[in-house]
């Protein structure tokens, strides 16, 4: 086994430098003896990190933050949030330390980032701490997500601590080893607007700009475009989620990254049968992040993103809310016309096809599926295989046979494209009731179950003989389905 030193491995520390009043330096817990779990070596190499040597003790010690890099700064990071609506003024990483940044093979940025490492000043009475269960979920989930060509948080690795975690029960502990493009969220800003500090405003946005949007530098108005070019980014995201169904389940403020990237795979979930009340966090008891709600949830995250950045746009107040409304008044316009475009192409639409014929086609088939509770995965990858050979497995689905016929005749007359289905709709996803049974499996030490939902998900179009049940929607007895935070 390679036993590269840890000097090859160069961890810069921008963020704590640069925005020293955001975080607090600190360490994770000592873990006694680390046990890799699963480790994601094509994410390693991308990273110039040797996962033979990650494999190491000496990797396990570096992955739960036991060995730190000669230079390297951890830091917990200080952000505000609104969760659930109200508003939160000092959350930061409870349970969660940033070890540096990396400069990946292509040159990128990325943060290398410990989930469940232990208590920090910010951990608000928790333990700081996180069960095997709920890493690996997010393991799973964000690797998914990435391979179904969602922006992401990207999983490394999970290692077990040999700790015992209390939730209702006695749980195996776990640290998962994260990585990001960065970890600025929209209330990292109202962590600093609560402050007063104008000046530190505008290094946080400056410091955003250089990271991810360097074009708004050059623009006349720098931050209202940084503003501008996060609302295009969610909009982007969020539609994206839609279309393939996904419930993210904990929308907060804390939880909307200014990269437009997914953060936290908490309460979150794929849907199965179509139904847009869907909920799947267990504490969402009002629905305010439903299937349906998630563009009116992003859109009111970028509102306390335009409020917390006001001062910068303007020093007049009156024109500066005027310059936030406008912007955050084309969000539906980019959300509506990414979705739009989205479902085009999960119809097999063409690109000539009129927009209200396109528009009737998208609604009446949306009603079909809810009407008839048809899994939302499975329906659209069955409608490819209806548009290439006029296969029956999509009319299956239906209980009202007549009301699919109608609508299909009419997609049909219009010239579907199965090449383009088949390249947007996915065969396989993160299954519910398969998550649960590879997470249970883990959890009893069995990592084969996971082993096989990885190899499904992580290339979700690729249609393979052996994988059958990785592309059936849940047994009728799996029953309804909730998510927890894993605190």
């Amino acid at each position: 086994m390679s036993t590269a030193p840890l000097s090859t491995v160069v961890l810069e520390s921008r963020f704590a430098q640069e925005l020293e009043e955001l975080s607090v330096p600190w360490r994770a817990d000592d873990v006694a003896d680390p046990r890799l779990l699963v480790l994601n070596e094509p994410l390693a190499a991308e990273l110039g990190l040797d996962p033979a040597w990650l494999r190491s003790p000496e990797g396990a010690r570096l992955l739960v933050g036991n060995l730190v890099p000669r230079g390297a700064t951890p830091v917990a990071q200080a952000y505000s949030g609104h969760q659930f609506g109200s508003f939160s003024p000092r959350l930061g990483d409870g349970r969660a330390l940033l070890l540096g940044e990396i400069v990946d093979a292509g040159g990128r940025r990325r943060d290398l980032h410990l989930k469940g490492s232990g208590r920090t000043p910010f951990a608000r009475g928790g333990d700081g701490l996180a069960a095997v269960g709920p890493m690996l979920r997010e393991y799973v989930l964000s690797e998914a997500m990435h391979a179904l060509g969602v922006p992401t948080t990207r999983s490394l690795a999970v290692v077990a601590t040999g700790r015992q975690v209390r939730r209702e029960t006695l749980l195996p502990g776990a640290v998962l080893t994260r990585v990001a493009s960065s970890h600025l969220r929209v209330g990292s800003f109202q962590y600093v607007r609560a402050t007063g500090d104008t000046d530190l405003l505008r290094r946080l946005a400056d410091h955003a700009i250089g990271r991810h949007h360097p074009d708004a530098a050059g623009a006349e108005n720098p931050y209202l475009a940084l503003f501008e070019t996060v609302v295009v980014a969610q909009a982007a995201l969020v539609a994206r989620w839609m279309l393939l169904g996904f419930v993210h389940g904990v929308m907060n403020t804390d939880n909307t990254t200014i990269s437009g990237e997914t953060i936290d795979y908490g309460p979150c979930a794929f849907l199965d049968a179509f139904d847009p009340a869907t909920v799947y966090s267990s504490i969402d008891h009002g629905g305010r992040y439903s299937y349906r709600n998630q563009p009116v949830a992003a859109q009111w995250n970028l509102a306390r993103l335009a409020e917390a950045l006001l001062p910068l746009f303007d020093e007049d107040q009156d024109r500066a809310v005027s310059m936030a409304e406008e912007a955050l008044e084309s969000f539906p316009r980019q959300y509506s016309a990414a979705w739009s475009a989205g479902m085009r192409s999960k119809l097999g639409l063409p690109e000539d096809l009129d927009r209200d014929v396109a528009s009737f086609l998208v609604d009446d088939w949306l009603g079909l599926l809810r009407q008839n509770r048809v899994d939302w995965t499975a329906s659209f990858r069955a409608l490819g295989g209806a548009a290439r050979t006029g296969a029956h497995a999509a009319r299956d689905l239906f209980l009202d046979l007549p009301a699919f016929d109608a609508w299909a005749d009419r997609w049909r007359a219009v010239g579907p494209d199965p090449g383009v289905m088949e390249r947007v709709n996915p065969v396989y996803i993160p299954r519910n009731h398969l998550v649960e049974e590879a997470l249970a499996a883990a959890v009893e030490g069995d990592l084969d179950p996971l082993g096989r939902l990885l190899e499904a998900v992580t290339a979700p179009y690729d249609e393979r003989p052996g994988l059958e049940r990785y592309a059936a929607g849940p047994p009728d007895d799996f029953g309804a389905y909730t998510t927890y935070c894993g605190t």
